[in-house]
C-alpha cells in the first residue's frame, strides 16, 4: 500500500492528535539501538502505556549494550515478534532512514501510518508524518518537549530512559548540539529522580571483559595518517564472533583515535558478524569537516560531527575507497582554507608600521 507522505515538519499538535487516535502503537528506533534510541523507545512507549494506549517498543535485548540496564528494557519484544502483530500507529525514533529500521519491521512500516521523529540531519522523511529537527543534541530533547506539550506526566522510569537519551548523544552535554534547550530538558528530568551517579558509572565506568577484550584489540589496530589528522581502528567479524561481543559492546571504541592529539577525523571499521562482504563505518570529524560529506556517497548519514555508512564491500576494499573520501575532504577543506587566507586584505608597508 502506498502511503501519503508529508515530507514538511507537521506541528507537535498535529502529531499529538495522531497518536491519540491509535489505540495500538508500535515504538522503533534504528538497527543496533545506541542510548538515544533506546532511550526514547523506552520512555514513549511507557508514557503512552500510561495514557491508556496498547504501546510497545521493539529492539533485540540481546544486542542493547550499556543502555541495556534501563527499566523498561524487559517490555520490549523482538522485531520479528512485533512483525506478527497488529497495530493502528507505527512511531520511528531516532531513525535516520527507512532501511535504518529492523528488517523485520520495514513491511509492516510500508502498510501501517508511520511517525517519523528526529533529530539527524540526513533523515530522509519517510514517514506519513515527520517531525525532523536537525540542529538540536538528542531526538531525546523533542520526545520531552512532545510530552510536554501533550501533558503526558514524566515519571522516574521514563526520565531515566530520556536522560541516558540525552546524555548519550550530548557527549554528556559537550557536543556542539548542546544548547541551553538541552540543559533545560536536562534539569526538568532531574526533577523525577534521576539517578545521575548511577547512571553515569552504568554507562561510563562499568565494562564487561568482552569490551576490555575488544577495545584491546582495537587498541593494536590503530592507524594514524596525515600528520596525526586522521585515525582510526577496526573490529573485524572474526574478532566479535571469538569474543562473543557486538558492536553494541564497543559504541564508544571510537574516542580511541578522536583521543589522539590533532586528530580531526576518527573512524572505525567493523566487520558484519554475519557477511563478510559488508563493512560498516562510523565516523567523527571536528570543525570545520563535516562527517556527512564522508559517508554520504555509500548511503549513509547522521550529523556534521557524527555519521555512518555501511560500505558493501570486504574490510580492506572499503578501508581504501573509505580513505579516498577522506583525503578528498581534507583537500577540499585546504583549498577552501587558502582561498580565505588569499582573499584577506593584505596590510600596507604603512599599516604595519602604525600597528
Amino acid at each position: 500500500m502506498e502511503k501519503k507522505r508529508t515530507p514538511r515538519n507537521v506541528t507537535m499538535g498535529k502529531l499529538i492528535e495522531v497518536i491519540a487516535a491509535a489505540p495500538r502503537i508500535l515504538i522503533t528506533g534504528h538497527t543496533r539501538p545506541d542510548g538515544d534510541s533506546l532511550g526514547c523507545m523506552i520512555a514513549l512507549s511507557h508514557l503512552l502505556t500510561r495514557e491508556g494506549h496498547k504501546a510497545v517498543g521493539t529492539a533485540d535485548r540481546t544486542k542493547l549494550g550499556g543502555p541495556g540496564f534501563l527499566r523498561g528494557v524487559s517490555r520490549l519484544i523482538p522485531p520479528s515478534t512485533a512483525a506478527r502483530k497488529s497495530f493502528d500507529l507505527l512511531i520511528t525514533v531516532d531513525c535516520a532512514s527507512f532501511e535504518r529500521m529492523p528488517k523485520p519491521i520495514q513491511p509492516l512500516a510500508r502498510t501501517v501510518p508511520l511517525l517519523n521523529i528526529d533529530h539527524h540531519c540526513t533523515n530522509t522523511r519517510f514517514g506519513t508524518w515527520n517531525w525532523v529537527e536537525g540542529h538540536v543534541s538528542s531526538t531525546a530533547e523533542l520526545i520531552w518537549r512532545l510530552a510536554r506539550k501533550a501533558g503526558w506526566q514524566l515519571d522516574s522510569i521514563a526520565a531515566e530512559a530520556l536522560w541516558v537519551a540525552l546524555i548519550t548523544d550530548s557527549g554528556r552535554f559537550a557536543y556542539d548540539q548542546t544548547s541551553p534547550a538541552t540543559l533545560r530538558c536536562g534539569a526538568d528530568l532531574l526533577r523525577y529522580g534521576v539517578r545521575t551517579a548511577y547512571i553515569n558509572d552504568k554507562i561510563y565506568c562499568s565494562f564487561s571483559r568482552v569490551t576490555m577484550e575488544l577495545k584491546k584489540r582495537a587498541f593494536r589496530t590503530l592507524t594514524i595518517r596525515n600528520n596525526d589528522t586522521v585515525a582510526a581502528v577496526t573490529l573485524t567479524g572474526k574478532d566479535f564472533e571469538e569474543t562473543g561481543g557486538t558492536k553494541a559492546d564497543v559504541e564508544d571504541v571510537i574516542e580511541i583515535p578522536r583521543s589522539l592529539i590533532g586528530n580531526r577525523v576518527a573512524i572505525f571499521f567493523y566487520g558484519n558478524e554475519e557477511d563478510s562482504a559488508e563493512t560498516r563505518v562510523s565516523v567523527r570529524t571536528r570543525e570545520p569537516l563535516d562527517a556527512t560529506e564522508l559517508v554520504r556517497p555509500f548511503g549513509g548519514g547522521g550529523h556534521a560531527r557524527a555519521a555512518g555508512c555501511t560500505i558493501q564491500e570486504p574490510l580492506a576494499q572499503a578501508k581504501r575507497l573509505f580513505f579516498k573520501e577522506v583525503d578528498a575532504l581534507l583537500a577540499r577543506d585546504a583549498e577552501k582554507e587558502k582561498a580565505e587566507s588569499e582573499n584577506q586584505p593584505q596590510k600596507t608597508e604603512e599599516s604595519k608600521v602604525e600597528s
